[in-house]
């Protein structure tokens, strides 16, 4: 350990807090006079107006989500949010902030939606015995982040507009359509079949698509595959390439998969398929699903609000606008697809930035951690 530095375990390091109300997630108002201040990602969560159930901060404190690892400095009165969240009030030795940056030094690793603190409470806080040393190392780190935090921010922008770029093109598309298109409900041209369901998960031969397994993106994730022994009555629900399925409930509700024939699968009971009974091309109606024409009639046609539902009969409902000519639905799909590729490269480009940005801050944090920050 450097000269002039001291190590003790966590716990030695926090005051005794004690807590306000926990005010839980269904009590949360959209507008009041207090920040609620919870676990969740985003930094103030909800409001409240009783001022009984205020944590007056004297010193700033930092808050651990004890389920998702989050931490948040806070130098305000606040009203605490849900279970799960830790206050953590560091002793006069040291610098709240320094506290603060050092927690997000450490890797605590990852218990799902289990409590974390029981890890945390095992790690031990390294830092300057002198409250000068830390404060100039707080400024150091504050002058670093605000940089770095511009420059995330610059790309995640970045990020974002070209994903939208590619929607709103599409969007365009499917509004402005010419003179050889149609307009149906799908009900008028398709068939819709729900999935099988699967009587066990013994080990066979086909992979059991889910719903858990399309991600938010519409794509087939590859971990956490189920594979299952499929009877007579289940070969009928097998997938072949460029099939295309809808997740009909749960936080991927309304996405659809276009299934690319990498290894045999069947797909599973909360799946819908859609098979076109006219001249439709299967990705033409894919890239359709990425317009905000689908997403706001899916929006409207579901039900149920914590867990939407689009079943069979709403799918059925919705409107779709086509050319008639398969053929001009394939040249529309190959600058889709040319121009979804160009996408792809850009977010990679500005993904990889945002990735060095936080790595560049794990590197300054390190060095902050050994004493080797200079001025």
């Amino acid at each position: 350990m450097k000269e002039g530095w001291e190590i003790k375990k966590f716990e030695d390091c926090l005051e005794k807090i004690v807590y306000t109300k926990k005010v839980k997630r269904k009590e949360f108002l959209i507008n009041g006079e207090y920040p609620i201040i919870s676990q969740e990602q985003e930094f103030v969560n909800g409001y409240w107006n009783n001022s009984n159930d205020l944590f007056v901060v004297i010193n700033p404190v930092t808050i651990f989500g004890d389920h998702t690892k989050i931490i948040k400095y806070i130098d305000f009165d606040f009203v605490l949010g849900a279970d799960g969240v830790k206050i953590l009030q560091p002793k006069p030795v040291l610098e709240p902030k320094y506290f603060y940056y050092y927690l997000q030094n450490v890797d605590l690793g990852d218990l799902g939606y289990a409590r974390h603190y029981k890890l945390l409470k095992e790690i031990e806080i390294q830092y300057p015995k002198s409250l000068p040393e830390q404060k100039r190392i707080v400024s150091i780190l504050d002058t670093a982040f605000k940089a770095i935090d511009k420059a995330k921010a610059n790309a995640q922008q970045n990020l974002k507009n070209a994903k939208e770029l590619f929607e709103s093109y599409l969007q365009g598309v499917f509004e402005n359509k010419g003179d050889d298109w149609e307009e149906k409900t799908l009900g008028e041209i398709a068939n819709v079949t729900y999935g099988y369901t699967a009587k066990s998960f013994e080990e066979g031969d086909y992979r059991y698509v889910r719903i858990t397994d399309i991600d938010i993106n519409g794509e087939l994730i590859s971990s956490g595959k189920k594979y299952i022994k499929a009877t007579k009555d289940g070969e009928e629900f097998i997938l072949k390439e460029n099939d295309i399925v809808m997740a009909r409930t749960g936080a991927t509700f309304a996405k659809l998969l276009l299934y690319k024939d990498i290894e045999p699968s069947i797909y599973a009971s909360y799946l819908i398929k859609i098979d076109f009974t006219e001249d439709i091309h299967n990705e033409f109606y894919w890239f359709f699903s990425k317009t905000n024409s689908y997403w706001e009639q899916a929006n409207a046609l579901s039900t149920g609000a914590a867990q939407p539902h689009f079943n069979g009969q709403a799918l059925k409902q919705v409107i779709f606008s086509y050319p008639k000519s398969l053929n001009n639905q394939k040249e529309l799909i190959k600058y889709f697809r040319k121009l979804e590729a160009e996408t792809k490269k850009l977010e990679v480009v500005y993904q990889q930035k945002i990735d060095d940005l936080d790595e560049l801050k794990k590197s300054v944090l390190q060095k902050a951690f050994n004493g080797e920050l200079s001025t």
